[in-house]
């Protein structure tokens, strides 16, 4: 009959509120259906969440948010694939800004998936996982913690001189840095280290312990054998 689908799609949902009814948009949540789930992906993505992502929960907007830096094209593909392999069924999105691209997919069922959500920033509230989130981290720290590198950390090169025979001479090294305000958050970070055998130390700017960092050859070596530098 050439009726647009918009239109339909119209007429139904007049119809649902003239009959008291609401409708629910189906859903793939394993948290509502108990499906199972890619809990490597997941790992992943609760470190990218933890670090550089927020949900918008409205009650005409739902969307987790990643944002990621524009000239990393490898780590917005991989919060996307990521996204997609916990929660297929939401549609994902990526809007450019200056310097950024921002990865969202729109679900009111993310705050199933991140019960850290909630009002204000997260360094200024408890960030804690649920036991089931803990269970994800357990068996895959190196994602959890491949994660929170790509989204606040960074692999760098330092430098610097020594004496050698009278001549001073200058070393490079490379290192792994984490900064984030939240003192649990680090937490979590630095348990996953332990857990995988890396060893860190704290830095501090100034009189705040925000900077995590990996710099003994051997951590370095395990960090760029499952984490490496964001690309």
């Amino acid at each position: 009959m050439n009726v647009p689908r918009g239109t339909v799609g119209w007429w139904r949902s007049e119809d649902r509120r003239a009959r008291g009814e609401r409708y629910e948009a189906p859903t793939d949540c394993p948290r509502c259906t108990g499906r199972p789930y890619d809990r490597l992906a997941y790992g992943y993505l609760l470190g990218l969440y933890l670090g550089d992502g927020h949900i918008v929960s409205k009650p005409r907007q739902h969307h987790l948010s990643i944002s990621c830096n524009a000239t990393q094209t490898g780590l917005v593909s991989a919060a996307e694939d990521a996204m997609r392999a916990v929660m297929p069924l939401p549609g994902v999105s990526r809007r450019h800004r200056t310097g950024c691209v921002e990865v969202k997919s729109y679900t009111k069922h993310w705050t199933c998936m991140f019960p850290q959500h909630g009002p204000g920033k997260k360094h200024d509230r408890r960030i804690a996982l649920e036991p089931w989130q803990q269970e994800v981290v357990d068996v895959h720290p190196w994602e959890f913690v491949r994660g929170l590198i790509h989204s606040d950390g960074c692999r760098v090169t330092n430098w610097t001189t020594r004496l050698v025979g009278g001549e001073r001479k200058r070393y490079e090294y490379p290192r792994y840095f984490f900064s984030n305000k939240s003192d649990d958050i680090r937490k979590l970070f630095t348990d996953a280290l332990d857990r995988v055998g890396v060893g860190w130390t704290t830095l501090a700017r100034g009189s705040d312990p925000f900077n995590i960092s990996v710099a003994r050859k051997a951590s370095v070596a395990l960090m760029d054998m499952y984490v490496g530098p964001k690309y």
